[in-house]
């Protein structure tokens, strides 16, 4: 009665389609049902990949009869003709994989390479986004042209490099006013309560006198202040749920930047402001600003790594060490300063 449903002399007739139904019966399940948990925002993003761009592709073929080259052209004719960035290409591929991978694991497919043609996929992984960055006296502005609790929130997120899931899910019993710390216990993202995103993401948060003077501010305002209540609640919703991150971008951070000049603008027939600046802008550019801003001004990395919580200092490195037009002029400047200082006098050397 236990015995697997795909035979091993049945499985060369396994399609794309059988593999991607029990990977998502075993793998994208449930946390507290699967082996090996994920997070449901990677559930959902996973699930919308197979559905909209693996299986009505891959669905009616063979699995172990795709081949690579197969696929690689497939990417490239989707970076060209939907206009995919590298990494969401590379996360396409990386989902594919996981599928060939699972079906292996559990005998659907045979375990060698030949049967798994993403072993041999290349796929670029570089972006070449570039974070937009706030300077502090641009942030400044941004928050003159938001109300409360949005002018509040927009903080929370600058001066402590908080992910926007992380400060909708706070609870009033995570932020200790006496012990100056904030505790991220729970994320919002997707309309759901989930973890923090990795074990350093757990980590206290320091809530900084100035950051805790309009924290506090707010706890008297709000009429959802019990330790239970959400710190940023949905007032449609009697506080029942947190507000939606990606509506308050929309209708309250972006239309602030632009107003700040920060975001480009014009005026329409009706003398309003239009916002027509193509850049991504939300609430992980602060998260970006706080970091860039840390380094520049020499903050050991040690430090920035802690603060924005990130599990390896690297990663601090990597993605937040956002060189500004006057760092780079001294940069450049020390060589040229070392040279010319040999000159007797200013005209030793002309440019002449």
């Amino acid at each position: 009665m236990h015995v697997p449903v795909n035979q091993v002399s049945s499985r060369g007739s396994v399609t794309f389609a059988d593999l991607t139904q029990h990977c998502a019966d075993h793998e994208l399940v449930d946390r507290a049902e699967s082996i090996h948990p994920k997070a449901h925002t990677t559930v959902r993003a996973y699930e919308r990949v197979i559905r909209n761009r693996l299986l009505p592709k891959w669905g009616n073929r063979i699995a172990p009869g795709i081949e690579p080259l197969e696929v690689e052209v497939w990417l490239k004719d989707l970076k060209r003709e939907r206009g995919f960035a590298n990494p969401t290409l590379d996360k396409t591929r990386r989902v594919m994989s996981l599928v060939y991978r699972h079906g292996q694991r559990y005998g659907l497919i045979p375990r060698n390479q030949e049967s798994n043609p993403m072993r041999f996929v290349r796929c670029r992984t570089t972006s070449g986004y570039e974070a937009m960055i706030l300077t502090p006296e641009q942030a400044y502005a941004v928050l003159l042209n938001l109300q409360e609790p949005e002018r509040t929130l927009t903080l929370l997120a600058s001066g402590t490099g908080l992910r926007i899931s992380e400060c909708l899910g706070l609870q009033w019993q995570d932020v200790s006013f006496s012990e100056a710390m904030i505790r991220v216990r729970r994320t919002w993202t997707c309309g759901q309560v989930g973890v923090p995103k990795s074990k350093a993401s757990k980590g206290p948060v320091p809530l900084h006198p100035l950051l805790a003077e309009f924290m506090l501010l707010w706890k008297q305002k709000t009429p959802y202040s019990k330790p239970g209540d959400w710190v940023f609640p949905s007032f449609r919703l009697e506080g029942k749920q947190p507000r939606v991150a990606n509506m308050l971008v929309e209708d309250h951070l972006r239309p602030a930047a632009v107003k700040a000049g920060v975001l480009s603008s014009h005026r329409d027939i009706r003398g309003l402001l239009v916002d027509d600046d193509p850049r991504r802008f939300g609430f992980h550019n602060l998260r970006d600003s706080l970091a860039s801003f840390l380094i520049r001004i020499r903050t050991d990395p040690k430090t920035v790594q802690t603060l924005l919580r990130h599990s390896d200092v690297k990663l601090t490195l990597q993605f937040y060490t956002h060189a500004v037009s006057r760092d780079r002029m001294v940069a450049a400047g020390k060589m040229l300063t070392a040279i010319l200082s040999h000159a007797p006098d200013k005209n030793g050397l002309r440019a002449d």
